[in-house]
């Protein structure tokens, strides 16, 4: 396991306020669905014990990993709750799997034999839910192969068949296009819910809408969503966000990514400082130090992007190439002391640097951002 970096002052902040109000946004648009809340990624870079305690706490039905190993990692971690493992996992890993008491995705016909000659060696009875390949491409059993794969797992008195669902590529799309293909996909999976229900096949739980699902496609909900970016206090798109305002509501960032200052110096003009001597200063300037560098999520390309931090509630930008451990901070005239905060993501003052931001200058998106941040950082939960 990675160290966690504890006497190093740099950290993770996870609002489980923000959380809880991310929660009851969701819960305003689907009323009466239950939420799982998906955790997996180390809990999309929050910290998965932290970021799965908060969301229970602040109102989630249910947790969703992607890994076996993630599950696991819950249960050890004292977590009752139902958590659903969003991906088929092979034969090796079933045996433990079912063990753990993890519901189970069925993602193929070969997948729906080995789950029941699994469970059938473990014994007791376990949920699984079947996911429905609807267009995504990635996983998933083929709508005309649903009901035999039902019908397998229907065959073993140690299957209990709690759940189907599919999932949406382009819910958060704006386009003509994305919207038609997103529509046709609900009307798929409904069809196929009507025809398991007319042979009593129908399992009880259904699920299609992800978040931006939820946000933007009220008629896809049905008795659960699955909340992962929104969760964490971000929408899926722009137009996602403008939906969100329409009713009035916005989400909150759960994360906030703190340091302090560790060392300050002055240095004079046309000085060069860190690896490769890449930009000098353009006068006399005060440098900061800072605990953080690409070891932690704060990648090398970021100096050329001009990504700033907050200190003092004022943005400063790089002075050097990020290294391994450490940031360098051109603070120009101003007093900066060593302990001062320093604001990596979050808010100071009336200035944010949100993750939004950095997928911008990194050129990706807030998922990847989240997810990247280095997991020697504690993960400190906060009101």
């Amino acid at each position: 396991m990675t160290a966690e970096g504890i006497h190093r002052p740099a950290y993770v902040e996870v609002s489980s306020s923000a959380m809880a109000h991310n929660i009851a946004v969701l819960r305003s648009l689907v009323h009466d669905s239950k939420i799982c809340a998906v955790v997996k990624a180390n809990g999309y870079g929050h910290g998965a014990i932290v970021a799965a305690r908060a969301a229970l706490a602040g109102g989630a039905d249910s947790l969703a990993v992607a890994i076996v190993d993630e599950g696991i990692e819950l249960r050890e971690n004292g977590f009752t709750t139902e958590i659903l493992v969003l991906a088929e996992i092979d034969g090796a890993a079933l045996p433990v799997a079912l063990q753990y008491g993890l519901t189970l995705t069925i993602g193929s016909l070969a997948g729906a034999k080995e789950t029941v000659g699994a469970a059938a060696k473990v014994g007791g009875s376990h949920k699984v839910h079947l996911k429905v390949d609807t267009g995504m491409g990635r996983m998933g059993v083929q709508p005309l192969e649903v009901t035999e794969a039902i019908r397998i797992l229907h065959a073993s008195e140690h299957i209990e068949v709690e759940g189907i669902f599919t999932h949406f590529p382009v819910a958060d799309g704006a386009s003509e296009e994305d919207r038609s293909f997103t529509t046709a996909q609900i009307e798929l999976f409904n069809g196929i819910v009507e025809e398991l229900t007319n042979e009593n096949l129908c399992p009880p739980v259904r699920h299609l809408s992800n978040s931006a699902g939820a946000v933007a496609y009220p008629d896809a909900q049905q008795s659960l969503v699955r909340a992962g970016l929104a969760l964490y206090g971000y929408a899926p798109s722009d137009w996602l966000v403008g939906k969100l305002a329409a009713k009035g509501e916005k989400l909150q960032p759960v994360m906030t990514i703190r340091a302090q200052v560790s060392a300050v110096r002055r240095v004079p003009a046309g000085s060069r400082p860190s690896y490769g001597r890449r930009r000098p200063v353009t006068k006399e300037s005060l440098i900061a130090t800072v605990p953080f560098g690409y070891a932690d999520g704060f990648p090398r390309r970021f100096f050329e992007a001009g990504a700033e931090v907050l200190i003092g509630a004022k943005r400063y930008p790089l002075a050097g190439m990020v290294t391994m451990d450490q940031l360098l901070i051109d603070c120009g005239d101003d007093e900066i002391q060593r302990g001062d905060e320093v604001i990596l993501m979050g808010t100071q003052g009336s200035e944010t640097i949100s993750a939004e931001e950095w997928a911008q200058r990194l050129g990706t998106i807030t998922w990847e951002v989240m997810c990247g941040i280095g997991a020697r950082l504690p993960r400190v939960a906060t009101k």
